[in-house]
């Protein structure tokens, strides 16, 4: 069917809904269809199963319907442009990442302040002159090319370099030729799930077979693990591993840094199991042995290689984690550093030490060891924080860390081993006094009487009266940990008088696999259950009230948000799902969505499913619902999560509240853009966008 007509078809067929602000929406119609699926015995239909497909002409009409009701609401916001323009200002200082050093080089990134991707760069020593390694920013015109790899081979004279295009999962390989900087003939395509592992002059990477159906949306299965000689063509790439028999696992293969061991990770998460496998190769020889062969919910991950032994971090018979040393010619296993009260959050081997770090109440604390696991010293931090970093070669002297707390931007520390002090290498030139602004650590009892710990962060002088706009973000799974860090973009939300709270859910990797594991699967209502509480105890203090709490969650999150709307409507007056898991029972049935069976469940076990069912962000809209002003967020290149998730459920939302909500249920499809935001302007509209809904919906101004 001719596109322009039914673009035309879609807009001329409407639901009428009234706003609670000026504004009056019309809603576009979204076609039904009967279609019903069968799960253990339960009818579900699936009325809008035709935005699937991501390829149809009708599909694409009904996204940019859609997007015009929303940005012809959004657009009639007196105060969004001076919203974006606060951001910009407020994002226009230049940005780095935390140097690393390969031979007599540092390559590191930085962004000038509003450059949509940031510059890859190298100096000789500390003290050399910048030389520009790679601008992704010249790669496409809309600047949403992006270098997603870049992984130097030990001598430094070759690196790979990795490119995602439009927001996609998908990469392109390159080399390039590090003594000129020019880039070689070879591309290796289809990537994903991957690293790259140089051995010698070539490199390990794992992919998938190029898409029958649509790249963007058909199920990804048969993980592939190849080996690239420089200078050759994919096609006489070698086929190092597969796994045919088990088309939903990973396979990834990463080398220790003198590239005298391959290791092969295997996971099996579409069968529910969290942990992974290990096999290692040594150079020289053709098969890989195992280190453990069995693949079961404990994690094995290789830190470091002494010789011909292993430093592993594991969590079998450690929730919480522990550093094991792995004797290759006994196979005998050894405890290094036992497991703490607090989880283990990385551990890394740098100038013949062993840097590991810990989360005690979801802030860093991070120590030196000896290579024999023994306790040398803490590196004191600036306080209640995040720190990142600690990596390097052997033969380093030094080491940097990055330091960041909601009220403390991203500053890069260089620390000398032998001195066992930190030093600030570089401060970041924000225009912002943390001393304005302050940031609470709270417990509040969650449903079953769980102590669940929260960031607030606000502008110092704020009265608690119940009359501040609040936004209240979580995500609560997969085993991550939502840490504290500085985002430059809320210190305008600050300076209006808000608050941004951060509530660290059962789910996630805070308190260790146990924290997981209780909102995991037949648990998962803990995990709402957390968050409703979080906003039950905002209101109850008296930080905010209903009328201007909004909540906001990405990915998991956005199922988060959409699960918690459903059962708790009343408690919040704005939404903002983003990239949701929306369709708890279809979710595994595109792209990696089965990776999630390990931390959801699915709907193909009797068990599952009934939970599953229940929660359902898509399944639970009630007929006449009265649910918050809401803006779903979703974009057009997520393969990781599919917009089919946000479109299906968007669609539900509107024919089912739409024309008795007194409050706009929107859906904001960004294109050329992925799970995130695809560059820096993308990020600033995005966020200006949301500011100017929830202001708009809370009856507040912009000032």
């Amino acid at each position: 069917m001719n596109l322009k007509l039914i673009v035309m078809n879609v807009i001329s067929a409407t639901i009428f809904a009234s706003n609670g602000s000026a504004q009056q929406l019309n809603y576009p119609a979204t076609r039904r269809i009967e279609h019903t699926d069968e799960y253990h015995g339960v009818k579900v239909p699936d009325p809008y199963r035709w935005l699937e497909d991501d390829r149809s002409d009708e599909t694409a009409a009904w996204v940019k319907a859609q997007n015009e009701v929303t940005f012809g609401y959004l657009d009639k916001i007196a105060f969004k442009k001076k919203i974006f323009t606060d951001l910009e200002k407020a994002y226009n200082y230049p940005k780095y990442s935390a140097p690393g050093k390969k031979g007599d080089y540092f390559y590191f990134y930085k962004n000038d302040g509003l450059q949509n991707q940031s510059v890859l760069y190298r100096q000789k020593g500390l003290n050399g002159n910048l030389e520009v390694v790679l601008d992704p920013n010249k790669l496409s015109a809309d600047g949403t090319t992006r270098l997603t790899v870049f992984s130097l081979s030990k001598d430094g004279a070759h690196a790979v370099l990795g490119f995602s295009k439009g927001g996609s999962d998908w990469q392109e390989y390159q080399i390039m030729d590090m003594k000129n900087l020019s880039m070689l003939p070879d591309k290796v395509e289809w990537v994903k799930i991957s690293g790259a592992a140089w051995q010698d002059n070539g490199f390990y990477y794992s992919r998938y077979p190029k898409p029958e159906g649509s790249e963007l949306a058909s199920k990804n299965e048969n993980h592939q693990v190849f080996y690239h000689k420089i200078g050759t063509l994919q096609q006489n790439d070698k086929l190092v591993f597969e796994d045919p028999a088990n088309p939903q696992r990973f396979h990834i293969v990463s080398t220790t840094k003198d590239e005298e061991y391959a290791f092969l990770s295997v996971s099996d998460r579409g069968k529910g199991k969290d942990g992974n496998g290990l096999w290692v190769l040594k150079k020289g020889t053709s098969e890989f042995v195992p280190v453990k062969e069995e693949i079961t919910d404990f994690s094995f991950g290789v830190i470091e290689n002494v010789g011909s032994d292993f430093l592993i971090e594991t969590n079998e018979n450690a929730p919480n984690s522990k550093v094991m040393r792995y004797e290759s010619g006994s196979k005998t296993w050894k405890t290094l550093i036992p497991e703490k009260p607090e989880p283990l959050q990385s551990a890394n081997v740098a100038g013949g030490k062993l840097f590991v770090s810990y989360s005690k109440d979801v802030t860093t604390r991070a120590y030196v060891y000896d290579l024999n696991g023994k306790l040398e010293n803490e590196i004191r931090l600036p306080g209640l924080g995040t720190a990142t970093g600690f990596g390097g070669e052997k033969e380093d002297t030094f080491v940097f860390y990055t330091y960041t707390s909601f009220s403390y931007p991203p500053t890069i520390f260089r620390y000398d081993i032998d001195m066992q002090k930190s030093a600030v290498f570089r401060s970041p030139e924000v225009s912002f006094n943390p001393e304005d602004y302050e940031t609470k650590q709270v417990f509040y009892p969650s449903k079953d009487g769980t102590k669940i710990p929260a960031f607030i962060t606000y502008k110092k002088g704020l009265k608690r009266d119940g009359s501040n706009p609040t936004i209240l973000y979580g995500y609560g799974g997969f085993n991550i940990s939502l840490t504290p860090s500085f985002s430059p973009t809320r210190i305008p939300f600050f300076d209006q008088g808000g608050i941004y709270v951060q509530a660290n859910l059962r789910g996630g990797s805070e308190y260790g696999e146990k924290w997981h594991e209780q909102g995991m699967k037949l648990k998962k209502q803990n995990v709402f259950d957390d968050f409703i509480a979080a906003a039950e105890f905002l209101i109850r203090e008296k930080y905010t009230s209903p009328e201007r709490l909004a909540i906001q969650g990405g990915s998991n999150g956005g199922l988060l948000v959409g699960a918690v709307m459903n059962q708790r409507p009343e408690l919040f007056k704005v939404a903002f799902p983003a990239v949701g898991v929306m369709d708890m029972l279809r979710f595994h049935k595109f792209t990696i969505g089965w990776n999630w069976i390990a931390d959801y469940g699915s709907s193909d076990n009797a068990d599952e499913f009934k939970v599953l069912y229940g929660y359902s962000p898509l399944h639970n809209i009630k007929d006449g619902g009265k649910y918050p002003a809401t803006m779903i967020t979703t974009a057009d290149h997520d393969d990781r999560v599919v917009p089919a998730h946000s479109f299906k459920y968007a669609a539900e939302l509107q024919a089912k509240a739409g024309a008795t909500s007194s409050n706009p249920l929107l859906i904001r499809i960004d294109t050329n853009s992925g799970h995130g935001a695809s560059n820096t302007k993308k990020a600033l509209e995005t966020q200006a966008d949301i500011y100017a809904f929830m202001f708009e919906n809370m009856g507040l101004a912009w000032k």
